[in-house]
């Protein structure tokens, strides 16, 4: 007997239909039903990819005595954060307000009217029936004291809409502050920061090098290429399929947190890149464009979406669900496998007997850590290893579509595009880019997060404020890429949507959810950077490269009241600005405008052949815009806040341009 998640557009939600718990789906028939019968809420939230979900959901949801108190005493309510993040932001903001930590699964105890009173995040069997009956105890005995927890819970996780901007924005101390913890995090013999358990830090990697190419500080960009080289020497990369895992459970990024998501891979995707453009090392090309091979080999929709994520969990040869079942070997399969080649690719791998993740192999170079180019001989053996893999039980996929993850993919996917020269990926770009505007905008220009192909509708869940601005960059560099005047449209209208429909008149910055979308106990701003960029970071940046490109003041504006809201709150906890420091050293410095009338592919690839983080670049036919004011074909425009130099016509004068006009001379 399957429960009111059979219809559910999230695949991991619908992993949970069959289960005995008499689950609901976010939404008024939940809230309905408790403030019917005076039970408390039971809020689980979780997403596909995540093994200790898997755990608990086998251990509890999946077991009858277990579910049978769940139904009793509470009403069951299970969310996907990855649809609902807003949900996720601000249930996680009382967990941690209560407990000091978070993470997934997360349970929550809830009034009926939905404010949190109770919560953790995974708990045992055993522990978890005994919590619900102290909760229950408390819910019918001892009211009074639940409703102070609620008072204070709904303050503190209401923080965010009550910060003012600040009066003036210190970019260059808040760098220097920034930079100055990050190097006292730094991980010099591993790279990376702190210790375990590792993440790839993208937006303080990406900071890193923008300084280095501000002021050449050679320091910055050797602790980037000792962490980017340490993280794809380690099993964190799947060094046979491509494409990066979560985290690194330990320093030496050996062992993975296996799960595979979208948005890791278009994060990790856009440093890489820039690593490439700065260094010109043919390792970082590769990482980058195995990236891009992982993602279409596995991961992009026959309409063009790009799927969520791929467990961590899958069946091994026993029939048994084990984390990273998938991506390990044993030294006889791969000598059953490749015959006499075995021993070069198992030296290559640094595969033995004794195996390094219980009792199997995980992949790697470490030993030979940056040493990632490989002989003909073993792309062979990878090729066969690779196909013999794809013959085994795979992780579950959640193939859902998500829009702030598709766009941020998309940027990166334009910047590896162009940074590459790779025009046979252009119909790629092209076609994530008309998928999100056909399936995930509505006719009369309404967006949505999720698309999911057994949904009915196939589009769901209101957009957030991260969906739109992530929409606002990647449809601005869709116009830098391919000069179609559509996608500079969709950018400029979604920019326009975002600040009609999201923008706090009082304080400013946007808020997570739209003022015509359903409102939670709370309306929050997601102001600091965590596994994604901050919704409020990334408009900022996508606001004034817009605004650079159509002259659009209204956009620099409101960019500007963004990064003074952000620069009240960045001081208390910099590293985790990382992404709006960046917006804040564009907007103190200014853009750099770049206007190649026609097509002139010479003078274009120029330009692309330079990573230039200030810069925006047009070209073909002229926009309203003054960018485009007086320019004529055969010659290309280098300025800076509108403040031209002489025009450039050969590859030599356009470079010579550029680097005057990033010199400040």
């Amino acid at each position: 007997m399957t429960n009111r998640l059979s219809t559910a557009s999230s695949p991991y939600l619908r992993q949970h239909k069959d289960n005995p718990v008499h689950w609901f789906q976010w939404g008024e028939d939940a809230f309905a039903e408790a403030q019917r019968t005076g039970k408390p809420i039971l809020l689980s939230v979780g997403y596909s990819a995540c093994h200790w979900c898997h755990v608990m959901a086998h251990e509890s949801f999946e077991h009858e005595p277990t579910a049978a108190v769940m139904n009793d005493l509470f009403v069951n309510v299970k969310v996907d954060r990855e649809e609902r993040p807003d949900v996720d932001s601000v249930y996680m903001d009382a967990v941690q307000a209560l407990t000091g930590r978070g993470g997934w699964p997360m349970t929550v105890f809830c009034t009926p009217t939905g404010e949190p009173f109770y919560g953790g995040t995974y708990y045992p069997r055993d522990s978890f029936v005994q919590l619900m009956n102290a909760v229950d105890d408390a819910w019918k005995n001892r009211r009074e004291e639940l409703n102070q927890n609620v008072d204070a819970l709904i303050e503190a996780i209401g923080r965010t809409r009550n910060i003012t901007p600040a009066s003036e924005i210190n970019s260059a101390e808040l760098l220097a502050d920034t930079l100055t913890k990050l190097e006292n995090d730094f991980d010099p013999d591993w790279g990376g920061f702190g210790n375990a358990p590792k993440f790839p830090s993208t937006f303080a990697l990406d900071l890193m090098l923008r300084q280095h190419q501000r002021n050449g500080n050679e320091n910055l960009l050797a602790m980037v290429r000792v962490s980017l080289d340490a993280m794809a020497s380690g099993g964190m990369y799947d060094q046979i399929g491509g494409g990066f895992a979560r985290y690194s459970v330990d320093r030496q990024w050996l062992v993975p947190h296996f799960e595979k998501m979208l948005y890791d891979q278009a994060l990790l995707l856009r440093v890489y890149t820039h690593a490439w453009l700065i260094t010109h090392e043919p390792r970082y090309r590769q990482i980058a464009e195995e990236i891009i091979t992982y993602l279409l080999n596995e991961m992009t929709d026959e309409l063009g979406g790009f799927y969520s994520a791929e467990d961590a969990d899958s069946l091994d040869e026993h029939g048994h669900s084990e984390e990273g079942a998938f991506y390990t070997w044993t030294p006889a399969e791969v000598r059953n496998i490749l015959g006499d080649a075995a021993d070069e690719a198992l030296t290559w791998w640094n595969m033995s007997d004794e195996g390094n993740f219980e009792g199997r192999n995980i992949p790697h170079r470490i030993p030979q850590r940056g040493d990632l180019l490989r002989p003909s001989t073993i792309d062979a053996s990878r090729a066969l290893l690779f196909e013999h893999r794809a013959l085994r039980h795979r992780p579950g996929l959640d193939d859902k579509v998500l829009c702030e993850w598709n766009a941020m993919m998309l940027s990166s996917l334009c910047e590896s595009i162009s940074a590459f020269n790779r025009l046979d990926l252009i119909p790629i770009a092209e076609k994530n880019a008309q998928f999100l505007v056909s399936e995930l905008r509505s006719t009369d220009g309404v967006w949505s997060r999720s698309w999911q192909e057994e949904a009915e509708p196939h589009s769901q869940h209101s957009a957030l404020a991260h969906d739109l601005a992530h929409v606002v960059d990647a449809m601005t560099r869709m116009y830098e890429l391919t000069a179609d005047h559509k996608w500079l449209h969709v950018a400029t209208n979604t920019a326009h949507q975002l600040i009609d429909e999201y923008w706090d008149p009082e304080h400013g910055g946007l808020f997570t959810v739209a003022s015509s979308s359903e409102q939670l106990i709370v309306r929050q701003k997601d102001l600091m950077d965590n596994a994604t960029p901050s919704a409020n970071s990334v408009a900022a940046y996508a606001f004034l490269r817009l605004a650079a490109i159509t002259g659009d003041t209204k956009l620099e504006s409101h960019a500007h009241q963004i990064l003074a809201l952000l620069a009240r709150v960045a001081p208390s906890a910099a590293t985790g600005f990382c992404n709006a420091i960046s917006a804040s050293l564009f907007a103190q410095e200014g853009a750099v405008e770049i206007v190649i009338p026609g097509d002139n592919p010479e003078l274009l690839a120029t330009v692309w052949s330079q990573w230039l983080p200030n810069a925006v670049t047009v070209w073909g036919e002229p926009v309203d815009s003054p960018l485009w004011a007086g320019r004529e074909p055969g010659m290309a425009y280098v300025c800076r806040n509108h403040e031209c130099l002489l025009p450039a016509r050969t590859e030599q004068e356009l470079r010579d341009r550029i680097a005057t006009s990033f010199s400040g001379e």
